[in-house]
């Protein structure tokens, strides 16, 4: 989850037009498209495997402390070392004190990944020393909710309480989930409308491929990714599908509309964060919010706004991917590439447009529904996902050859693909191998996850 603005634009927000500026300034020519990259991952101690809590000499603050070494500066808030910052990136923690690596805007995925491995390296060394590990799953494989320590910033206690009266699962996304996510710029407002839907169609399908989190505290939760089924009954005012996204006539102002009508989280005033839980962003405009009476928004704010929106593709001044859990080192490169392949050609994109555009909006809803228990075995028209994730790989190698950025070896970005092409020819996903050897090898033994799914 972003850190706030920390009022870093004092502009009020006069009209509506302004907050359609500021979505609108994201776009950029294509030779200046960056590739952002952002995964979580869950920590614990290897004494007893239990999750990593926020003091001691087994925690994370240990871990930020220890990370500095590798020149990353410390972030504080009300006096607690919550985040590190390093040439465009940064380490911050989820509220369940899951470790997130936000990477820099970078050009092309050999860049990502080099970037992503590291990190990880960085990171195993120091949770060595320290006694720590880190899991590569989508979701806490044993440990209870109310077992998971709380992390010390302020948004998480606002955002805890107000989750147990909109959804049934929001504190479970909170503690115990992870994801890996890739953030594409666009070049126009036309071209964001066309990515935005084409990866909200094929969100489904990064979430067959990507499945990780077939454990529940210590037993199979009948899901090849749980932390999808999570998602589905967290907050329905600031998730999922978005089927106006779909609509003729949708741009950015359509995009400001909903975001006004999402209810919000908080007001950031001087380092300290307002409880502004349910009220609304338009009141907050007109002056008339409560919390801060006779003060309006600023752009400040709005940014803080849209962070708090959570759909399966989020768009700010540029568009998110969120639909996949997170996954073994590999994989970390694989989505970007996955979805820089298809976004980031013309061709490609074309011609995945072409694929979903008939796509209605009752099938894009049952796929969502229905991927998170069936991954790559999910019925779609008169084959599965397994076809359809075939098909969509095929698209996004063609977008990555046409983009010809090559290693030091000569290769090209479809090197990352590889094991996503691999389960699709296979129709096993990483959960599907995880419950294959949780029956089989493990016997059950939840704890042989520690070992075998560990960066």
């Amino acid at each position: 989850m972003a850190a706030p603005s920390a009022g870093g634009n004092a502009q009020p927000l006069e009209n509506k037009a302004q907050m359609i500026d500021y979505l609108a300034a994201g776009s950029k020519p294509k030779s200046e498209w960056r590739i952002g990259t952002e995964h979580e991952k869950i920590g614990f101690s290897q004494a007893d495997f239990q999750p990593l809590p926020y003091d001691g000499s087994c925690s994370i603050y240990a871990m930020l402390e220890g990370l500095q070494r590798f020149n990353w500066e410390p972030v504080t808030e009300g006096g607690k070392l919550i985040a590190l910052k390093r040439e465009g990136a940064s380490v911050s923690l989820e509220p369940g004190g899951q470790l997130e690596l936000s990477g820099a805007p970078l050009e092309h995925v050999h860049q990502t990944c080099g970037e992503v491995s590291r990190h990880l390296r960085e990171v195993r060394e120091v949770a060595d020393e320290i006694g720590a590990g880190f899991l590569s799953l989508g979701f806490r494989p044993d440990t209870k909710l109310e077992d998971v320590p709380v992390m010390p910033k302020g948004r998480y206690k606002i955002m805890r309480d107000y989750m147990q009266t909109v959804g049934t699962h929001g504190r479970e996304m909170m503690f115990r989930t992870c994801t890996v996510q890739t953030n594409l710029d666009f070049g126009s407002e036309a071209d964001m409308v066309k990515k935005f839907r084409v990866s909200l169609a094929l969100q489904p399908i990064a979430t067959a491929l990507f499945a990780n989190s077939p454990f529940k505290e210590g037993q199979l939760n009948g899901y090849k990714s749980y932390r999808s089924r999570v998602w589905l009954d967290t907050d329905a005012d600031r998730t999922g599908m978005l089927p106006f996204v779909f609509e003729e006539g949708f741009g950015f102002e359509q995009y400001v509309d909903y975001a006004l009508n999402v209810p919000m989280y908080f007001v950031y005033r001087k380092g300290e964060y307002l409880n502004a839980a349910g009220k609304s962003f338009r009141d907050f405009l007109n002056g008339t919010l409560d919390v801060v009476p006779g003060e309006v928004a600023t752009l400040s704010d709005f940014e803080d706004h849209l962070s708090t929106i959570f759909p399966e593709v989020r768009l700010k001044q540029f568009l998110e991917m969120r639909g996949a859990d997170t996954g073994p080192w590999d994989e970390l490169c694989a989505l970007p590439a996955f979805w820089v392949g298809l976004l980031y050609d013309q061709n490609a994109l074309d011609a995945a447009w072409d694929y979903v555009k008939d796509w209605t909006e009752e099938e894009r809803q049952q796929l969502r529904a229905d991927v998170a228990r069936l991954g790559f075995q999910t019925p779609f028209r008169d084959k599965t996902l397994q076809d359809v994730a075939k098909d969509i790989l095929s698209i996004s190698r063609s977008g990555l050859k046409a983009r010809h950025k090559l290693n030091a070896h000569g290769e090209n970005e479809t090197v990352f693909l590889q094991d996503l092409d691999r389960m699709a020819l296979l129709g096993e996903s990483n959960a599907d191998r995880l419950i294959r050897q949780f029956k089989g090898a493990w016997d059950g033994d939840i704890m042989r996850s520690y070992k075998v799914c560990i960066y």
